[in-house]
């Protein structure tokens, strides 16, 4: 086969010249983010390296979205660092209460075809806009800062052709929980996982980003959604299709097909993201608190789907209903169409847009034996707090049914 993945193709381009999965290429990156928690190590590194003189300071973004607004003396001291380096060398800079990076990225910043690089895990969200972009560590974000490149192994792929109906209140965070659990949380190392299908093509752009943001959890290099007219609508711009699609006589490492038809909303109980079951095996499960954001769900899409489940309801007592929007844009669309008043009737603490409790950062830690139900990417042992608190993960229609009745709940009841 000489046809080319979209991965391959963004990688020819950035190297100017033909690749294919399985080289070692150095390439100059488009545009490079940290975080307030990713930020400070980078810097030191670039220090080290270069002293002064970022390769672009117009393709460096620094977001503070971990904590934010700082939550200890330390996170302070963090934030002052980096807000006289951002200043000292003229890079990006979205202080507190902008959002969350990877909702800002996708918003401002990314475009199909780009090759990106991210300080945390969930980088991996910018490929449903059809770019290739992967976590890296802060000491690489380090060498990036000073030369605008970085080795890769170009990726081979797993393709996941997805197809069939989804069932009412089923959404593109029950498939990718669903091919989690199929695949394993190493199912896919340093694989780039590209989603298409019938299925993915009927999918919002909510919905795209949250299937990609959780592919880091089967070790998968990247997600990546070839762009559609789907796409062009949600960054306003038109471009040639074609130059961002995978050729039919493409090599993949292997095609995984799924029939979402029927297919109950999934939930991966604790600790690991691969532990993934049927709502129903968990239903009656009693909560404490339920979180609703984070860069996996926290999106206007996902504030309306709750907002809608909640409307007229109330959150049952003794559960702490928890939402935070993904980006002040987020926030902001919320406030305009009634979103955020209805959750907030319901009972909800609606908090600026952070990152909140997903990862024991700002707001919403729980105590021992407590149980939460989350609609981020992550429940590891201690990850919102306490290790000895119990987390659960879900799409925010379950997340919103189970508010109501204080327990896991599967959203169709509704």
């Amino acid at each position: 086969m000489n046809g080319q993945t979209i991965t391959e193709k963004i990688f020819s381009r950035a190297c100017g010249r033909k690749v294919k999965a399985g080289e070692f290429v150095l390439a100059p990156i488009d545009i490079a983010m940290a975080n307030d928690i990713t930020a400070p190590i980078a810097i030191r590194a670039f220090k080290e390296i270069k002293g002064k003189g970022v390769f672009d300071p117009n393709k460096i973004v620094i977001v503070f979205d971990h904590q934010s607004p700082a939550d200890s003396i330390k996170a302070a001291e963090n934030h002052k660092m980096i807000r006289e380096f951002a200043k000292e060398e003229g890079v990006i800079l979205y202080d507190v209460g902008e959002g969350i990076a990877h909702q800002i990225m996708v918003e401002k910043h990314v475009k199909p075809g780009m090759l990106v690089v991210g300080a945390d895990s969930h980088t991996c969200t910018y490929g449903a806009l059809g770019c290739f972009s992967t976590g890296i560590g802060s000491t690489d974000m380090g060498c990036v800062l000073a030369s605008g490149k970085l080795w890769f192994k170009v990726p081979e792929t797993i393709r996941f052709e997805i197809n069939g109906k989804l069932d009412r209140h089923v959404y593109g965070k029950d498939i990718i929980l669903k091919i989690i659990g199929m695949m394993s949380a190493n199912g896919a190392n340093y694989k780039t996982c590209e989603f298409a299908g019938s299925v993915v093509r009927r999918l919002n752009m909510s919905e795209r980003f949250t299937m990609c943001n959780m592919a880091v959890e089967m070790g998968g290099k990247t997600g990546i959604i070839e762009p559609d007219k789907v796409t062009l609508d949600y960054l306003k711009v038109e471009c040639d299709l074609d130059d961002f699609k995978s050729d039919e006589d493409a090599n993949y490492e292997r095609i995984v097909e799924l029939d979402v038809t029927g297919m109950s909303p999934q939930v991966a109980k604790p600790h690991r993201v691969d532990n993934v079951v049927d709502v129903e095996d968990v239903e009656g499960v009693k909560v404490d608190q339920v979180f609703i954001g984070s860069c996996t769900n926290g999106r206007y899409e996902d504030l309306k789907v709750a907002s809608e489940i909640l409307e007229g309801e109330s959150v049952a007592r003794g559960v702490r209903l928890i939402v935070i929007p993904a980006s002040k844009k987020v926030y902001i669309e919320a406030l305009r169409d009634g979103i955020i008043e209805k959750l907030v009737k319901a009972g909800a603490i609606v908090e600026f847009p952070c990152c909140g409790p997903c990862m024991g950062g700002s707001f919403g830690i729980i105590a021992d034996g407590e149980v939460s139900l989350s609609t981020s990417n992550r429940n590891f042992v201690g990850r919102q707090g306490s290790p000895k608190g119990l987390i659960y993960l879900c799409s925010p229609a379950t997340a919103a049914a189970s508010a109501i009745y204080g327990e896991i709940t599967d959203p169709r009841r509704i």
